[in-house]
């Protein structure tokens, strides 16, 4: 017997499920389009060297990749062409939704508006170990912004972000932010030789999976000496302390971003330029949402990394208080367009991960409570297969008056029609038997309460309503 199961880390998504899901979904179209943004689609299979190299080592190893097919691989398998695995392949599985968004603005830039706003809702794949809120497929809910390099475009994203989760119900959640530039000037500090500087940051993003002495052990084994190691590990405990001291987000946040020295201030031959230009970034954020209900949620953070290897400024974050991991991220990258062609465009990103949204929401009980009950207002009897067209006709006219009617697909007795719509939570049921049609009249069953009345026929839709 075949396992019915689905593949590992994928999922089935049955009626309720998807109420839940869509419900969710048409929160965050509705604020993206009153922001401004458009929506975009783009193919769930990309060349492989669309995606390569895009998402740094772990995103190469985590890619789902797809099989050269029929005489294509036959030939190059008989010609001896392929001699490893990287031959075998030549297109994967979209990653994520910013990587395909850069090739479609290198692509099209001609037909775009110079600041270009899009939204984009799709499924995304990564062979990673599935785990609670994790899975191979899941939804990304991105937003960008193209064409800018002013802090007003990541003011506007995270004030988006903070409405829709508003609007969902969460009150709880904290939208931490940091600059890469300041990443590397406590790298400079640490005395990190540029060349190895990616590599401890890949460790240091580890901080909510392994926590400081797991990152302290990690660096240590990757041949970081023990001084840089002291230095990075002392500068994420500080942040850690002033995190957890801070009581109110703003002023934190403007106490953070108005120190006057660096951690790398006494590093000889070390220039930190880019170092104070990322502060005062930040503060332009913090002062732009100020006014916003990001206000009370954004937090300074300055050991957060997000690991992905194409962000070059502001980078955030979604953390509520019962889930390790976040509830998604995204920042600046000014260089990945530039990837695809030879210009370099501006862009900001924020990505909502759906799946998590959905899991807290569930056991928190944060949908409504009439988002699931039923499937139709309605559901129209079969009284014999004589009157079955009379019956459909019944449900044609109720559903130009916007009534949701499920029809019974067969003859049966009325007890098991009953039966039926009660087990799927269906309020209404209508009766069209002889004596109705002889008198144009409809029999409406209440399944709430077991009352049962004979209607004129015009008046039945009113009455559900």
């Amino acid at each position: 017997m075949s396992n019915t199961n689905p593949a590992r880390g994928m999922r089935d998504f049955l009626p309720s499920d998807v109420r839940k899901r869509n419900y969710v979904i048409n929160i965050i179209r509705e604020v993206y389009e009153k922001y401004g943004f458009e929506p975009l689609e783009t193919p769930s299979v990309e060349n492989l060297d669309t995606l390569t190299n895009k998402y740094g080592e772990e995103g190469n190893q985590l890619m789902f990749k797809i099989l050269k097919r029929g005489e294509k691989l036959q030939q190059e398998l008989s010609e001896g062409k392929i001699t490893g695995e990287n031959e075998l392949t030549d297109l994967a599985l979209r990653y994520d939704l910013t990587v395909p968004l850069a090739r479609v603005v290198a692509n099209y830039k001609n037909d775009l508006p110079k600041f270009f706003k899009r939204y984009q809702i799709q499924p995304v794949w990564r062979a990673d170990r599935p785990a609670r809120g994790r899975f191979r497929e899941f939804y990304q809910c991105d937003v960008d912004a193209i064409g800018s390099g002013s802090m007003i475009v990541e003011a506007e994203l995270i004030s988006a972000v903070c409405e829709i989760l508003d609007k969902l119900g969460f009150i709880d959640y904290t939208i931490r932010v940091n600059h890469r530039e300041i990443l590397g000037g406590i790298m400079k500090a640490a005395g990190v030789p540029p060349e190895k500087r990616a590599q401890a940051l890949v460790i240091v993003d580890k901080l909510d999976k392994i926590g400081l002495n797991g990152i302290k052990e990690e660096l240590l084994a990757n041949d970081f000496n023990e001084e840089s190691v002291r230095t990075i590990t002392h500068q994420i405990e500080n942040q850690i302390s002033l995190l957890n001291s801070a009581t109110n987000n703003y002023e934190y946040n403007l106490q953070i971003l108005s120190a006057t020295s660096s951690p790398a201030e006494e590093s000889a031959g070390e220039n930190m330029d880019s170092y104070w230009a990322a502060k005062k970034d930040l503060r332009q954020i913090v002062e732009h949402t100020k006014n916003a209900a990001a206000r009370n949620h954004i937090k300074v953070d300055e050991s957060l990394v997000r690991g992905l290897s194409y962000y070059t400024g502001a980078i955030f974050e979604i953390n509520v208080t019962d889930l390790a991991g976040s509830l998604g991220g995204g920042g600046r990258y000014d260089g990945l367009i530039g990837m695809f062609g030879k210009e370099q465009i501006s862009a900001v990103g924020f990505s909502l991960g759906l799946e998590r949204i959905l899991l807290i929401m569930e056991e928190r009980g944060m949908f409504p409570a009439d988002l699931t009950i039923n499937s139709a207002d309605v559901m129209v009897t079969i009284w014999n297969e004589e009157t079955a067209g009379e019956t459909l006709k019944l449900a044609s006219e109720l559903r130009q008056q916007n009534l949701r009617v499920l029809v019974y697909p067969e003859a049966d007795k009325l007890g098991k029609q009953f039966k039926y719509a009660d087990s799927i939570n269906i309020p209404y049921v209508c009766i069209l038997g002889k004596n109705e049609l002889t008198e144009n009249k409809v029999a409406l069953k209440n399944m709430k309460t077991g009352e049962q009345e004979t209607i004129d026929r015009e008046e039945i839709a009113g009455k559900i309503k």
